[in-house]
């Protein structure tokens, strides 16, 4: 558990009479197998550090997607605290709250290293080159995809197909639409602007999950028998539902653990080894709760709900399919990548 109180109390997140937009302009670098422009990085082992808060749902992606190909000796992790100030995320949770390999208190320095007038928000994930201590990128989406199809040397043998050729076309519409509806929709309700702004982001928002619990209704996974990355995608948004967006969010029509079939999937998904060993609920409230000041002004953290059910059976191999297609679970946990708080039943 972190000390609340060393934590700056972050900035302002919604603004009155507008809906919530998403600033999408990322660092697009790419790191690639064979470089072939400016903008794009040769992919090493050992060359670059993953920066990723397991607070962060967008961040939780990537340790998932590491793990799950077995990056781990080629790719090393940091981890910052769950909470930031308005400036940048900070390293609160390593000894002197100093990145070990890096060597920065805010991830902002490195930053700052490449883009000394650097204009937009300090976000994680983002990769940065040990060396000279510069950022590479801070493109969510694009580093996990590149994890899959770009750092294939360095996977581990058993690795899952991630990106299946034969449903690529499908897998991206699945996965854009989860994108605008889920993944960011949940963020439109929680900071919309206005009373018509929110009731738009709600209807979005639950029309999706409507279409989603019908999907996963009739198969195991969103593209079929196996996991693939558009899973990944929407599990980071479901495992923070019921701790953070039904209320701090007001997305409150239902619960996750009331529907059914988006219920059992998520459950299905955090059992799954890859998954439920990257998330770490307490750092996920605190984030939420503590940052979002303009949301909830006193920082006060709730100690519900009660999350022991992410444990109990889902019955969702009564659908078949195979979790990792031709390709095998990851191993246990590396030492010192354990999530600190795990969920513990009884």
């Amino acid at each position: 558990m972190t000390d609340d109180s060393q934590h700056g109390k972050g900035g302002v997140y919604s603004t009155k009479g507008q809906e919530f937009t998403r600033d999408t302009r990322y660092i697009n670098d790419r790191i690639v197998a064979r470089p072939s422009a400016d903008d794009e990085w040769p992919v090493e082992a050992g060359r670059y550090r993953l920066i990723a808060a397991r607070a962060c749902p967008w961040a939780n992606r990537t340790l998932i997607v590491r793990r799950l190909l077995g990056l781990e000796d080629a790719l090393s992790v940091g981890m910052p605290g769950p909470t930031h100030d308005a400036d940048s995320w900070t390293f609160d949770l390593d000894p002197g709250g100093v990145d070990p390999v890096l060597g920065i208190h805010k991830l902002k320095d490195a930053f700052l290293k490449r883009f000394p007038d650097y204009p937009r928000g300090i976000t994680v994930p983002a990769i940065v080159e040990v060396a000279s201590g510069k950022v590479v990128t801070n493109d969510f989406a694009q580093i996990t995809e590149d994890f899959s199809t770009q750092w294939t040397a360095f996977h581990r043998d058993g690795a899952p197909d991630l990106w299946p050729a034969d449903r690529l076309d499908e897998m991206r519409e699945v996965m854009q639409r989860v994108y605008t509806e889920v993944n960011n929709g949940v963020y439109r309700c929680g900071f919309a602007g206005s009373q018509e702004a929110y009731d738009s982001a709600y209807q979005r928002l639950w029309t999706a999950l409507d279409w989603l619990e019908e999907r996963l209704t009739g198969q195991r996974y969103l593209m079929g028998e196996s996991i693939t990355e558009a899973d990944v995608r929407l599990f980071t948004t479901l495992a923070r539902f019921d701790p953070v967006y039904h209320g701090h969010f007001k997305c409150n029509r239902s619960k996750l653990a009331e529907l059914p079939a988006l219920w059992g999937y998520a459950r299905d998904l955090y059992q799954t080894p890859g998954f439920g060993d990257t998330v770490d609920f307490v750092q996920i409230k605190q984030h939420y709760y503590i940052v979002h000041t303009d949301l909830n002004p006193l920082g006060i953290v709730p100690d519900g709900p009660d999350l022991s059910g992410w444990l109990s059976p889902h019955g969702r191999e009564e659908l078949g399919g195979r979790p990792f297609g031709d390709g095998t679970p990851p191993g246990p946990v590396r030492p010192g990548e354990e999530v600190p708080n795990p969920l513990e039943v009884g």
